[in-house]
Order: structure tokens, then sequence, then C-alpha cells
């Protein structure tokens, strides 16, 4: 991705005069992902399926769209803020998009759940774009079966703790969990809600985006750090945690929502944390104007895996 050698100045990508001619269909020019390399870290994998959605459907387009705009990302050899290249200390690929029969969500669940698996056995770590969010709900089995129950920090419009709705439903997939025993509710956490729930009963402590909004990054921090602790976390960011003018492009949008900075740097600010994995989800690119939801989307994914990486050092 860079040339970090570079000490003739501020180390950029070698081909950055020409990134869009030369861009592959992988993110941030990540080589593909070969299961019996040895030396990989993190495996990036699309999963383009969007028959949960409630809201506008085309979140199948969201992982395409991500690694397209990733193109915007690539020649920044040392991403700011941070003081070092991503390649030096994280080795990453992209597993390409997942395969299953459209128009049978089953086999989206039973291929997703076999291929987080064999990831997670090998050692390795998931970054996961969706789609939308019922993704998550394989990919917590997967998870849980390999680290236990899972500390869950979760950015969204929404709780997605419905307990109605059909057996696949992008709103219930919080409720499935906790009912599966794949979340630990008590260091769990969720951010940026604007929507109703039932709050005497609710399973999560929430920080509602008017919370966050007021209070900024900082105090956001420091309660996911007080409510996760040493545990292992999972990071769930559906995109319409956003607010609308940082992210049209999405199933479901709602009004009130966070700024892009005020989630970059609640993302870049978990150093520290035991993160086990990710998922982004409901980038919709038929709403999107000029790829402003999928560059977010994009440079919220490279957050996190700089955040992997400093945690390694």
């Amino acid at each position: 991705m860079a040339d970090a050698n570079n000490n003739q100045g501020t180390p950029i990508n070698v081909a950055h005069s020409s990134i869009y001619a030369t861009h592959p269909a992988t993110f941030m020019q990540f080589p593909p992902y070969d299961p019996q390399a040895e030396g990989t870290e993190v495996v990036i994998t699309g999963i383009p399926f969007d028959l949960a959605c409630t809201g506008r459907s085309g979140t199948r387009m969201g992982p395409k769209s991500i690694r397209l705009a990733s193109a915007n990302l690539i020649w920044e050899g040392i991403r700011w803020p941070w003081e070092f290249a991503l390649d030096d200390h994280l080795r990453v690929a992209d597993a390409g998009d997942l395969h299953f029969s459209y128009g049978e969500p089953q086999t989206l669940v039973d291929n997703l759940e076999a291929h987080a698996d064999r990831v997670l056995e090998a050692g390795r770590q998931m970054l996961s774009f969706g789609g939308d969010h019922f993704i998550s709900l394989p990919l917590l089995r997967a998870h849980a079966r390999r680290h236990g129950p899972l500390a869950l920090i979760h950015f969204d419009a929404h709780t997605d703790t419905y307990s109605g709705g059909t057996q696949y439903d992008h709103g219930t997939i919080f409720h499935h969990a906790v009912q599966e025993g794949l979340v630990d509710t008590e260091h769990s956490i969720q951010i940026g809600i604007r929507t109703t729930y039932d709050r005497r009963n609710h399973p999560f402590e929430v920080l509602d985006a008017a919370w966050v909004n007021d209070q900024g990054p900082a105090a956001v921090l420091e309660r996911i750090r007080q409510r996760v602790g040493s545990r292992k976390a999972y990071l769930s960011f559906d995109i319409d945690g956003l607010d609308p003018t940082h992210a049209p492009g999405t199933g479901t949008p709602v009004s009130g929502g966070l700024s892009i900075d005020c989630a970059l740097k609640v993302v870049r600010g978990m150093t520290g944390l035991e993160l086990v994995g990710m998922d982004l989800v409901e980038v919709n690119p038929a709403y999107d104007h000029a790829e402003i939801t999928s560059l977010a989307a994009a440079t919220l994914a490279l957050e996190f895996l700089y955040v992997l990486a400093a945690n390694k050092s």
C-alpha cells in the first residue's frame, strides 16, 4: 500500500499519481486472501446481502462501493494522525465477496458462518463489509464460538433488538444475539441510538445520539472503556449511526446522528481495547452522493485496522 521506507519526506503510495486508473478490486490495494499463505493477520470479506432489510434495498452493493472509495485513501502512506505506515505493523488481505445462493438467505447464514469459522480458527481476525445488518448475527455466532460471549460495541440509529420480524430481519439481530448468549450484555454498549426502544427492559447500556453530540468523543470513549473493560469486544458499525448529512447513502436514515469526525475520533480512541472483529454495514450507494457514505465507511474501516496495528505495538 505504501512506500514506508521513503525517507525523503512524507511517505506516499508509489502509484499515487494514477490511483483511480490502477486501483484493483480490493480494499486499499491489499493483496487477495490466500488461506494457505502464512502471515495474514486480518481478512476482509464483502457480504453483498440485503434480503433482510426493512427499508430501502441496495446494500448488496455496499462492499464494492467501500472498496472503490478506498482509492481516495491509498495515496497516504502514513494515515493522519497516526505516526506509522499500516503495512509495517499489520498484514491484511481481501477475501473478496462471500458466495451464497441469492434469494435463499439460509445459504448466506451457512456460508458466512463456515467462512468465519475457517478464518478465526486460523488465528486471523475479520473485517466484514455489508450488506445489511443481518450479517452481524452469523458473524457473532462464529466469533462467540471462538472467543465466548463478547462485549458488543454497536453504533447505530436503531437498537436492532426488536423481537418481532421474520427469521431474516436486520432489526432483530441483537435480540437473537442476546437470546443465543453470543454477547455479554453487562459489558456491551450501543452508541448513537435515536429511535424508540423499551428503556425499562433494554439489555444494553445506550449512549443516545443527543447525549453523544452534547458530550463529545472523549466522554463516549470513557463510557465505552468503563463498560467493556478487559472483555473481548466486537465492533458493529451501522453507517446510519452517522447523521444523513454525513452518510446519505443508507436504507433507513435518521436525522440527528453523529458526525463522521466524532465517529472517527471514537474508533481511533479504542486503542488498548481487546477488539476481536468488526463489521461495517448498511452502505447503500444508490442513495449516496459523491461517495460521501462510502468514503466515510472506508475511512472508519481503515481506522479500525490502524487501531489493531497500534494494539500490537
